[in-house]
């Protein structure tokens, strides 16, 4: 859904553009990078080095998990995870996800919750339009397993209730 072209030049596109500023930006702060489709895998543990961040934002594709769909329960649990022990009386543990927010699993509302325990907030960054896009991969239309038109949108409510479980 990421390669979508509802906002311009694609979603992805728009992803590393503004990852790239948000790291341009930092003085002081650590960042990892988690990347996720329907699973997460750490592509840059928590670090200050932000030429490597900047790097490892460059190579962020859908190419990079091999099963593709999206579990923002896991993606969340997995950056949870990174945070060290030594953090947890830090009180700027932040995560950013940067998301169409469609999720196809249930966890992500439970990972939130388990942020909030964790004193780890949640600010989310929805990328896409309301409206959608039918979602085209390499010039083909895909369809669902009924030959019907996938349609890939953004999730707002979805992004807000997990920010607002965090105070984020």
């Amino acid at each position: 859904s990421m390669l979508a072209e509802d906002v311009e030049p694609s979603r992805m596109e728009r992803t590393r553009y503004a990852l790239m500023r948000l790291v341009e930006g930092m003085k002081e702060d650590r960042v990892g990078v988690v990347a996720f489709a329907d699973e997460a895998e750490v592509i840059l543990p928590i670090t200050s080095d932000y030429k490597m961040a900047q790097a490892k934002v460059r190579s962020l594709s859908p190419a990079l998990i091999a099963r593709q769909g999206t579990d923002l329960g896991e993606a969340l649990e997995v950056a949870l995870l990174s945070f060290s022990e030594s953090s947890l009386s830090n009180r700027s543990r932040v995560i950013l996800l940067v998301t169409d927010g469609e999720d196809h699993d249930e966890g992500a509302e439970n990972a939130a919750a388990k942020a909030a325990a964790e004193g780890v907030m949640i600010c989310a960054v929805g990328i896409g339009t309301p409206e959608g896009q039918p979602l085209n991969i390499g010039g083909e239309i895909i369809e669902d397993e009924d030959g019907k038109m996938v349609v890939t949108q953004l999730n707002e409510e979805l992004l807000q209730s997990l920010a607002e479980t965090t105070g984020g």
